[in-house]
């Protein structure tokens, strides 16, 4: 195959060799082009393969019947095990025994409910929901990383309630999560924010976020993200003035500020509400203030480097943002100069 595609001219990325995967990339698209496999060994996170000619071999061992179909080059379907019928019932449903599918790898108990909350349409498969509550154990062998990877797609998914309390009711959310509250989701989803799986994410387990980026192991930038959203400081209230929206953005990114915002207004309201649209509108319309005064101008004003010019500076940024940020540099200079 990586001959083949060579000697083609098209780009080869060896992602995968040992699971048999290349990716091909071609027009600046990538394909990812997999060996028929069937699996030798499994442990529940990782699975040893052989390599097979056989499609039917082949599709056993993928996890639900949506995702073991196959189209040949001349448009014929291959279907061994329902799954055109189940795509268009909208019905997840595991390859063979739901248990045996966890078995072989545990991460297919979070799959599952990604993929019902993307593509299904009422009550999850009971065999499914019934294999996983008798998976917990198993589960909780996961990697961090792994967990936090499905756990974020499945907050972006559509019908996410529904999962989500599926996977409460089976036992799946609590396992992975610290103490979530699905309450909390539901007030935050029923003010119709934008879709953020990381803001759900804290939303879910607001009481003891501080627990998330270390149990998950996130990235530093998902973690300052929720420490941000944890803080009460700045204070936001829907019926912000233009001074206190100007102070607002100097003292936190905008986009933090409108995330926090739709925090504030399913922790207090927990619906739709205009006020806080207004002030949301508000924010992003107000332009950025920019303090108008640095280093150069306490040096021109004989203040020399160190803690004397950082406390120049702190004074000066002090009495502009109590000012609502409005004063320009000769205001500032004029108040530095008669409070020296």
């Amino acid at each position: 195959m990586l001959r083949h595609l060579e000697d083609a001219g098209i780009r080869v990325i060896p992602t995968g060799l040992s699971h048999g995967t290349v990716t091909a990339v071609l027009d600046g698209v990538p394909y990812e082009i997999t060996t028929l496999r069937r699996d030798e060994e499994t442990d529940g996170r990782h699975a040893v393969v052989a390599w097979t000619r056989d499609w039917a071999e082949d599709a056993a061992r993928r996890d639900f019947t949506i995702n073991a179909m196959s189209l040949d080059r001349h448009d014929g379907l291959h279907d061994y095990f329902g799954g055109r019928e189940d795509l268009a019932n909208r019905h997840v449903r595991f390859v063979g025994e739901a248990s045996r599918r966890i078995e072989e790898d545990a991460l297919r108990a979070l799959r599952f409910f990604r993929f019902d909350a993307r593509y299904g349409n009422g009550a999850p498969d009971k065999a499914a929901c019934e294999a996983v509550s008798k998976q917990l154990e198993l589960i909780r062998t996961l990697s961090a990383e792994r967990i936090a990877s499905e756990l974020l797609r499945i907050l972006a998914g559509p019908r996410l309630m529904e999962t989500i309390t599926a996977m409460s009711r089976v036992g799946l959310l609590q396992t992975v999560l610290p103490s979530p509250d699905t309450a909390s989701l539901l007030r935050l989803l029923n003010c119709d924010a934008p879709c953020n799986p990381l803001l759900r994410l804290f939303a879910l387990c607001r009481e003891r976020s501080s627990e998330l980026a270390g149990r998950l192991k996130l990235s530093n930038a998902d973690g300052a993200k929720i420490e941000a959203w944890a803080s009460d400081s700045p204070a936001l209230h829907p019926d912000a003035s233009d001074d206190d929206l100007r102070r607002l953005r100097v003292l936190q990114p905008l986009d933090c500020l409108m995330e926090r915002s739709w925090l504030e207004q399913a922790r207090r309201v927990g619906a739709a509400d205009p006020d806080w649209d207004r002030f949301r509108e508000s924010l992003q319309a107000m332009p950025q203030p920019e303090f108008p005064l640095s280093g150069k101008d306490a040096i021109a004003q004989g203040v020399q480097p160190g803690p004397g010019m950082g406390a120049w500076l702190k004074t000066g940024r002090n009495w502009w943002m109590a000012k609502g940020c409005l004063p320009d540099r000769a205001a500032c200079l004029a108040y530095l100069a008669a409070h020296r």
